[in-house]
């Protein structure tokens, strides 16, 4: 089955081992950082959502401009416009990019950034405004004509956009969160389910639970689609790319100083505690699952690496294609030389193999 490989931009130059050191907004490394996505191959790339840096459309607008079929995963949280201005400004890029725009529904896992932008709702509230807000998405999107509504977060009269996405039915719905809270809003609302970097075995228990959730809500399980996200590091022999590993870590640990290796975890996020658990297994899961960075900086993010040579990371992505994953969305340490190396060296050696192994069906 075929795959879908997500990178990731940003709106300036910096990693956890490149501080950032130019503008906060580049236009020009903006552009070549989705240009260099879109020649390496890419399906789309991610933006990410913070309370302190650029607005993700618009970057995601601006990029759109300098390429031609690469696609968006813009990431969005709810709460802080009306989901009926949302549902218009999305489908407005939607129409603009040719029907290349993505929404990853960011519910938030950290309290402290949410009230930089004046939300103070807690942990199961900002789940349950997201139920209704990611509802209303849809229900603009596709509605015919006028419609009320009248929630527990969201009172309209008349809402209607008579401008639509150009893809149908609507945008396609990107979500990760690993609490029960989150498990219950992928089934109802998601179409692909995003989760971070796990060992095999908890990927495994993470797809089961969210096809178990869809079935419980009568949701065909196979209508899920899941996303897995992970840094991989590559060099030629598996020596050098674990001396390559080794040199990340190490500049990390210059960087951070006397913060090195304090789990500065977000509160919320289940997800970075699942993380948190992968590294205190060891260093090294699985084939070549790296955890070290994850233990460093927290796991606050999308920080398990896969270390090895192109054609062994390959494999272990493979290994969790067989698991039921079909999108991969990775980024590295370097990231606009990476994003190139990736699309040299690796995305070719994972669609070849995809192409000739089944996914594993929902029902097993």
């Amino acid at each position: 089955m075929a795959v879908e490989f997500i990178g990731m931009i940003a709106s300036e130059q910096k990693s956890e081992i490149h501080p950032a050191t130019g503008p906060v907004i580049d236009p020009d490394y903006i552009a070549r950082f989705a240009q260099a996505h879109e020649a390496a191959g890419f399906d789309r790339v991610l933006i990410a959502h913070n309370s302190s840096d650029a607005d993700a459309v618009l970057v995601a607008t601006h990029a759109a401009q300098h390429t031609t079929t690469l696609g968006f995963m813009i990431a969005h949280r709810p709460g802080f416009i009306a989901p009926t201005y949302a549902a218009r400004l999305f489908a407005t890029f939607d129409v603009f990019s040719g029907g290349r725009g993505g929404i990853h529904i960011i519910t938030g896992g950290d309290g402290v950034e949410q009230r930089r932008d004046g939300d103070f709702l807690n942990h199961e509230e900002r789940y349950r405004r997201t139920d209704e807000y990611v509802g209303l998405l849809r229900k603009t999107w596709t509605a015919e004509a006028p419609f009320n509504h009248e929630g527990p977060y969201y009172k309209f009269e008349n809402a209607f956009a008579r401008v639509k996405p150009v893809q149908k039915p609507h945008i396609p719905v990107y979500f990760g969160g690993s609490s029960d809270y989150a498990i219950a809003f992928a089934a109802k609302h998601a179409d692909i389910y995003a989760f971070w970097g796990e060992t095999q075995d908890m990927a495994r228990e993470t797809i089961a639970k969210v096809r178990a959730a869809c079935a419980a809500i009568g949701r065909d399980p196979a209508s899920m689609k899941f996303s897995l996200s992970m840094r991989p590091v590559l060099a030629a022999t598996e020596e050098a790319a674990w001396q390559r590993a080794d040199r990340i870590i190490e500049r990390i640990r210059d960087l951070r100083g006397k913060d090195f290796g304090r789990a500065n975890v977000r509160p919320d996020s289940v997800g970075s505690k699942r993380l948190l658990e992968v590294a205190a297994g060891g260093k090294v899961r699985d084939k070549r699952l790296w955890t070290e960075v994850a233990a460093a900086v927290g796991a606050g993010s999308n920080t398990t690496s896969l270390v090895g040579t192109p054609e062994q990371v390959a494999d272990s992505l493979l290994d969790y294609h067989a698991l039921g994953v079909t999108t991969f969305l990775i980024r590295g340490f370097d990231p606009l030389d990476d994003a190139t190396d990736y699309g040299r060296h690796l995305l070719p050696l994972v669609r070849e193999g995809a192409a000739r192994a089944p996914v594993a069906a929902a029902a097993e």
